[in-house]
């Protein structure tokens, strides 16, 4: 996957997440604020960047949905079983 202006990324070897602002031959420009609140800009070989999946807060909520409506059929389940169970044993 080719990095492109926007991508969020990180050094392969750790540290912030930075922001692609501009990628060119000899690497891609990078906007990162420090712990001080300070704002910097270097250009990176792309050979030693990683890009980060940044899922948007569209994404999340319809995880979350997903994963209450599996817990919904799974307790539904539950139900059924032991329901099943009672009438088995009466």
């Amino acid at each position: 996957m080719a990095i492109e202006p926007g991508d969020v990324v990180t050094l392969k070897s750790g540290g912030q997440p930075m922001t692609v602002a501009a990628v060119d031959d000899n690497g891609a420009e990078c906007l990162w604020i420090g712990d001080d609140g300070e704002l910097f800009r270097e250009t990176i070989p792309s050979i030693a960047l990683t890009a980060l999946e940044i899922e948007d807060e569209e994404d999340e909520l319809e995880d979350e949905d997903d994963e209450e409506h599996d817990e919904a059929e799974h307790d539904d389940e539950d139900e059924d079983r032991s329901s099943k169970k009672k009438r088995g044993s009466a």
